[in-house]
């Protein structure tokens, strides 16, 4: 049977802060440097190897992905890096405690923006250092393609190109991938693989560290997944 192993990256700083994250690119808290290798050592004991990784280009994710490595003894490991894995843009919520912006807008506000699958927060403004346009990493992209918000309808359609253009290709070929990302971006690619219902796929919680295995059958159908 093929399998695809999906990682959400261990608890990040702002995870631990309670503060809405997005893009900005925040190191893992100690924590989640414990959950990271604790995953990799999960996989090391279920006898699972892989021939390419993949992930964001967020730091969080990056450094989950190496600590996992790291248990498996695959440092080696061919990785691609993209965009397209990030998590969620939340637009001008980035950096804002949840609890304090339920404060100033209603927690009936912050949870349409949270959980409402087609419901974007405000978006960055010209001149917001936030803005990805003026981040060196995504110097390659061009500008009217970066966000400056996202719902995860958007996130979703983000996703699904590289799924169908880069990942299933390889797993197509054999290829034994382990995918380590952020909560919504792997919320978008578990939707499309299982054909999820809009509303039903904001209420799928994703846990930090907890390796998921997608399986499918030997024609790539998809077939559902489970946790270790």
């Amino acid at each position: 049977m093929k399998q695809i192993v999906l990682l959400r990256h261990g608890q990040s700083l702002w995870n631990l802060e309670n503060r809405f994250t997005g893009w900005a690119d925040v190191d893992l808290s100690e924590n989640g440097e414990k959950e990271a290798r604790d995953a990799g050592r999960l996989l090391a004991s279920s006898g699972l190897h892989f021939d390419e990784a993949h992930t964001s280009l967020l730091k969080r994710a990056i450094r989950t992905l190496w600590l996992v490595q790291e248990e498996l003894d695959q440092c080696w490991l061919p990785t691609y890096k993209t965009w397209l894995l990030n998590e969620r843009h939340y637009g001008a919520l980035e950096g804002l405690n949840k609890a304090e912006t339920a404060e100033r807008y209603s927690p009936e506000q912050v949870f349409k923006w949270r959980r409402g699958y087609t419901v974007r927060p405000p978006e960055l403004k010209d001149g917001d250092q936030r803005l990805p346009s003026r981040d060196p990493r995504y110097a390659a992209v061009k500008a009217e393609k970066l966000p400056r918000t996202e719902s995860l309808a958007d996130t979703c359609a983000r996703v699904q190109p590289y799924l169908e253009s880069t990942i299933l290709p390889a797993l197509r070929n054999d290829k034994k991938m382990l995918i380590v990302a952020h909560g919504n971006a792997l919320r978008g690619l578990i939707k499309i693989l299982s054909n999820i219902g809009d509303g039903e796929i904001t209420t799928l919680e994703i846990p930090t560290g907890r390796p998921l295995i997608y399986e499918f059958s030997d024609d790539c159908t998809p077939k559902g997944y489970r946790y270790l």
